[in-house]
Formats: C-alpha cells, sequence, structure tokens
C-alpha cells in the first residue's frame, strides 16, 4: 500500500485539520467526543433560514465537507473512511447550524447512514428542532447491495447539495426545501465504471480486484459490485453504455427537454479524461434533441484513488434551474451570480 499518510487511525483527524486550515474563511470544525470523526460547519453560521447538513464516510473528497458554505451545506459530517458516522456526531452538526427554521438532512441512501441520520434527527426532535430529510437514491446500476436496500446514493447528491442548498437560502420553509431536494431527487439519474479498485488505509489491500484488461460497470462509491465485469473499452462506448442503456432507459427526457450533466471523476482519473466523456455525453444528447443547460466536469464524490468515472444527468424544469443558477460559494463549488 502507497499511500501519503501517518497513522491510518488519524487519517479524518488529520484531513479536517489540513483542510480548516487552508480554507478558514469558509469552514471551521466543532468538538465532538467521537475519535476519528469530525463535524466541518460554515465559518459564517446562517441565521433566519434552513440550514442543511449532510455527511458520511470519508474518501469521497470533495464530499462532503467542500461543499460546506454559502448557497450548499451548513455542516458536513466526516466519519471514518467509508464508515458511516455515528449518531453522535450527526446530532452534534444539527445543534451546530440548528435556526428557527430548521434543519434539513440530506443522506445517501446506505444503511447505516439512513439509520444513524434519522437516530439523530430523532434525537434532535426530543430537544425541539426542527427536522426533515431527504434520501437520495440516483445510482441506476442496481436496486440493492450489500450497502443498501433500493438505489445507492452516489455523485448526483452534489446536485441536491446545490439545488436544495439554493432554495434554503432563498428563504424557502423546511416543507418547501425539502421538497425542492426530493425534485431533484425524482429527476437525478447517475451511473458510474471503474477501471482500478481503492484500497482503504485500514485495509491496506484492494477492496476487489480486476485483471488488467477488466473495468467493473456500475460500482459503488465504496468499492460494491456493479452490474458486471466486463472488458476495457473505448471511452465512447462506455459511456453510450452507462448514459443510453441505463440512465436514459431509468429516465426518459424528450427531445427539447434540458438537463445538468456532471462527469465525476473516481480519483485518479485525469480531467483529460473526464473531458473526453463530458465530449462523448454532449454528442449523445444534443442528437437526441436534449438541450444541455450546463456541464460540470471534475472530482464532486471520489472513492480514494479509485480510477474510473461517473455520469449524472438531471432533467430540469424552471424551478430547479433557477436553484442551480444561484449563488454558491463553497471551496469545491463556486457560483457568482
Amino acid at each position: 500500500m502507497k499511500k501519503v499518510i501517518n497513522d491510518p487511525n488519524n487519517i479524518v483527524d488529520e484531513m479536517v485539520a489540513g483542510l480548516t486550515l487552508a480554507y478558514p474563511d469558509y469552514v471551521k470544525r466543532i468538538s465532538i467526543a467521537e475519535a476519528g470523526q469530525a463535524v466541518v460547519v460554515r465559518s459564517k453560521p446562517k441565521t433566519g433560514k434552513v440550514a442543511l447538513i449532510s455527511g458520511g464516510g470519508s474518501g469521497h473528497e470533495p464530499s462532503h465537507a467542500g461543499f460546506v458554505g454559502e448557497g450548499m451545506l451548513d455542516a458536513a459530517v466526516c466519519g471514518a473512511v467509508f464508515t458511516s458516522p455515528s449518531p453522535e456526531p450527526v446530532f452534534e452538526a444539527i445543534k451546530a447550524v440548528k435556526t428557527d427554521k430548521g434543519v434539513l438532512m440530506v443522506i445517501k441512501n446506505y444503511t447505516g447512514d439512513v439509520m444513524n441520520f434519522e437516530m439523530a434527527g430523532e434525537m434532535a426532535e426530543a430537544e425541539g428542532i426542527k427536522v426533515a430529510k431527504v434520501i437520495v437514491n440516483d445510482d441506476v446500476a442496481v436496486m440493492n447491495s450489500t450497502w443498501t436496500v433500493g438505489r445507492r446514493g452516489i455523485a448526483g447528491t452534489v446536485l441536491i447539495h446545490k439545488i436544495a442548498g439554493a432554495a434554503a437560502e432563498a428563504g424557502l420553509d423546511l416543507d418547501g426545501v425539502q421538497k425542492v431536494g426530493e425534485k431533484v431527487i425524482a429527476n437525478v439519474r447517475s451511473m458510474g465504471i471503474a477501471l482500478t479498485p481503492c484500497t482503504v488505509p485500514a485495509a491496506g489491500k484492494p477492496g476487489f480486484e480486476l485483471g488488467a484488461d477488466e473495468i467493473e460497470i456500475g460500482l459503488g462509491i465504496h468499492g460494491e459490485p456493479g452490474v458486471t465485469k466486463g472488458k476495457i473499452k473505448s471511452a465512447n462506448e462506455l459511456v453510450e453504455h452507462i448514459l443510453v442503456d441505463y440512465i436514459l432507459k431509468d429516465n426518459p427526457i424528450n427531445s427539447g427537454e434540458e438537463v445538468v450533466v456532471l462527469v465525476n471523476g473516481l480519483g485518479a482519473t485525469p480531467l483529460m479524461e473526464q473531458f473526453i466523456v463530458s465530449h462523448k455525453v454532449n454528442d449523445i444528447l444534443t442528437k437526441k434533441g436534449i438541450k444541455i443547460y450546463s456541464t460540470d466536469v471534475g472530482n464532486y464524490m471520489t472513492a480514494i484513488e479509485m480510477a474510473g468515472f461517473s455520469v449524472s444527468v438531471l432533467k430540469l424544469d424552471a424551478e430547479l434551474k433557477k436553484f442551480y443558477d444561484a449563488k454558491a460559494n463553497t471551496i469545491a463549488w463556486r457560483t457568482f451570480g
């Protein structure tokens, strides 16, 4: 195992320390009792509007702490690598950012995340804090996995952060922000492909194996199995397979409708290759008469050092477009409206 780390047990603490020292104008850490876990909040707290929190296991950077800031999240809870945070730090995050308008939890559909965030929400409600939730299940690859009941939440989660966060900044009440988040979830679909596995530092060895000419189609962001293993193909063939055979079949988009496309690197895929993927996505959608309103390319939700990519497609309406365009200023996403 070759990694630029010190003690695997201190990864989250050292990562968050470095993050907050590098970007003190954006984020700060709050103290919690749980060792090996962390809560990152906005340096300038929000008042009088709904607050948003999200999180999960570490190893997906910049998700989720990179999206804490104006127009997106108010707090991110960082668990151990690929491990859901326990209810206590989630509860501390809720208390740290709560306002009189309430708190929306954005939860990826993994069994541990759902259970622990919901438990924290119940703890908060017992103290009189208004809490609501949305559960993201954008992955079209598999309906159930070793980690989930139902579909997994992957990179499309970032678009919920962006759009629901903008709805909160615009002053919508808790029910309204929740409904916007649910609308995004209903209209976004994602799928990914891995070229190489990744290694959880505490394990010290790759989470799965691929042959020199093999890829994993439809994998999860923790290295969970996908639809099948296959032989490596050209970028164009890979994109056509996941976009046409999975994403658009699951959520048909008509000629003339508008979409946001998010091409997401999984950690070790160069931007050069991500832009090649983006080019083919554009080509396929344009030939179908689908209008691409915006394309985002980069590392948004990674899987440590995994090579591969995912594609997310969000079908827009006027409301979603307005909130997508709204100002955001975070470490990993900046829109100056």
